[in-house]
Formats: structure tokens, sequence, C-alpha cells
């Protein structure tokens, strides 16, 4: 598969929601063993991250979706962290956010939905995934699959080693960075 590629930007804050008791919120072996979107279950290391806070106020909704309770019901001590991170240098990464890079992925350019309105499910995407992690990719930098109207960005990071990390640059409160 032909791949349409982008590198990162070094000096990019990418940012995760954490719950404040994780001890490693920047940890993707997580993701490796239950899957996401861009990754299967029992597969390889995969940090989700979103490009700014605006794409992470459209994932809270995802990250608190079991809980009794709305974001407008939170605390600022209650609420989930958002950890701002910086990858390692010269990332390069699957476009799937762009018209050429839908096209290279057989994916609509309605992505997040289909022609029909219905979410592009996870089983579409994680072969997709798969195979830009074979090639040596760094990730899928994509359009949110929490907006149907294609706002937002988000990154599936594949680390290349176990030594390559994302590096954590601060830790943001729950009522400075949904409320804000």
């Amino acid at each position: 598969m032909k791949f349409v590629t982008e590198r990162l930007s070094d000096v990019w804050t990418w940012w995760r929601i954490a719950d404040r008791s994780w001890s490693n919120p920047l940890d993707p072996s997580y993701a490796a063993l239950r899957g996401g979107r861009w990754n299967p279950a029992q597969s390889f290391d995969t940090l989700y991250l979103n490009e700014d806070q605006v794409s992470a106020r459209m994932n809270l909704r995802a990250f608190i979706a079991d809980w009794p309770y709305e974001p407008e019901d939170l605390r600022s001590e209650n609420g989930p962290v958002l950890v701002g991170a910086r990858l390692p240098r010269a990332q390069e990464v699957c476009d799937a956010h762009s018209p050429g890079g839908f096209l290279a992925l057989g994916l609509p350019r309605s992505y997040p939905v289909d022609s029909r309105n219905r979410l592009v499910p996870r089983s579409r995407c994680q072969p997709l995934g798969a195979l830009a992690h074979a090639a040596g990719l760094r990730g899928i930098r994509s359009r949110s699959a929490q907006a149907k109207d294609g706002a937002g960005r988000e990154l599936a990071w594949f680390p290349a080693t176990t030594r390559s990390v994302a590096k954590q640059l601060r830790r943001v409160p729950f009522a400075d960075w949904y409320w804000a």
C-alpha cells in the first residue's frame, strides 16, 4: 500500500486526557492490549493523542462514556487532567485527514463517517493502522472520530522502540482546560 505521509513538527505539544491517578499517562502499552481505532487488541504500542485542546474537549465525552455523570457535573479536583507531551524528533506518520490521504487509504472523503453518515468502524481502520505500523510509519494523524463534521485532529502514535517515549511537558487541571 502506498501511503500519503507527513512529518510531524518536532516542537508541537500533543495532548492526552488522563485520569489523575494514572502513574504514567503517556504509557502506550495499554492501547496495545485493548486496541483502539488504529490498532487491534493484542498488537503494538500506540499512544492516542489530541492535536489541540479543542480536540481533547471533543474526546472527553468518549473518555467518560461509562461514568454516571456529564463533564458539567465534574469538579476540577475530580475531573481528568490534560497532559501536554512532546514526541521524539522526526516522526513520519500516515495522513488520514486530507483528500489524498483518504484516497490512498481507501477511506471515504467524509471520514470519520461514511456516505450514510455512520461512523467508519474500527474494524476498517485497525488493518490500515497495522499496515502503516508494518511500513515503519510512526503513527496515523487523522480527523477526530468524535466529530462527524471532520473537526479536530488526533494522532495514534506508534513508538519506534521501548526507548522511544513521549515526554511529559505539563499537566493541566480539568477546569483549566475543559472550560477554557
